[in-house]
């Protein structure tokens, strides 16, 4: 199985299609699968080299469960790992929710690695490390309590609910209680062509707040998918794949 090497963390990918490389970064406790699971992967791989990843403390990859092991130069590493591990100089990049985090991680650190950035799901304010993280209160409650609220919303898929189920929460806890810098004033230094996505009836980013603190990137389009809680806006691909499209020939024509 591929491996990448990030400073003896064992990172996990996989890559189909065929075209410019696309490195696609899936959202908090899920798996480089989800992509396939919803579409993305059969919808794209005609147009892009798919790099899939599975983030550190998730999936296939390893599962450091120390706080420490989750900070910011630690994740964008295990990224251009895999792309050195590949021979890939520059990609475009997509993720959702924490995967989208990741994204805007390197864009803002590794900015010569990043070709175009989508962001789904994920502001760039910070978040503190002293406990107030909404989030950390929820994996602490287990599996249980992150299906709960994902089904809150509609039934998950039977894939997805064993996934929740299968994952190392204990690495979870660690990756949350990990601290995120606030990126707001550094985002008018990420020049590249930027797409955010947001779902209307997002709680955790409200697009309002998300798009105001956006407004600062140089070059940068932003979809509200009317409706769509947080969940949802990652598993519409009916909804979600003809901007994605559309904003990824447009930057390939640049």
């Amino acid at each position: 199985m591929p491996y990448a090497n990030n400073n003896g963390v064992r990172i996990y990918y996989e890559v189909e299609g065929q075209g410019p490389p696309l490195v696609m970064l899936h959202g908090g406790g899920g798996e480089l699968s989800a992509w396939r699971q919803y579409g993305y992967s059969e919808a794209l791989k005609n147009d892009y080299r798919l790099i899939l990843i599975d983030e550190r403390g998730h999936g296939k990859s390893d599962k450091p469960h120390d706080a420490e092991s989750y900070d910011v130069p630690l994740r964008v590493g295990d990224v251009t790992a895999v792309m050195d591990d590949l021979g890939v100089d520059k990609a475009h990049f997509l993720g959702y929710s924490y995967g989208g985090r990741i994204a805007l991680d390197c864009a803002n650190t590794v900015p010569q690695r990043v070709l175009s950035l989508i962001v789904g799901g994920m502001g760039p304010q910070g978040t503190s490390h002293d406990g107030s993280n909404p989030a950390l209160k929820l994996f602490e409650a287990g599996p249980e309590a992150i299906i709960a609220m994902r089904e809150a919303s509609g039934p998950l898929p039977a894939e997805e609910k064993a996934r929740i189920l299968g994952a190392d929460f204990k690495a979870q806890i660690a990756l949350v209680k990990s601290p995120w810098p606030n990126l707001e004033a550094d985002l008018q230094r990420m020049t590249m062509p930027v797409l955010i996505f947001i779902g209307e009836l997002d709680s955790l980013w409200p697009p309002p707040v998300v798009n105001k603190a956006y407004s600062i990137l140089p070059d940068a389009e932003f979809v509200v998918l009317p409706g769509l809680d947080h969940g949802q806006a990652g598993r519409r691909i009916d909804l979600v794949l003809p901007p994605i499209k559309e904003f990824l020939a447009g930057v390939s024509k640049k």
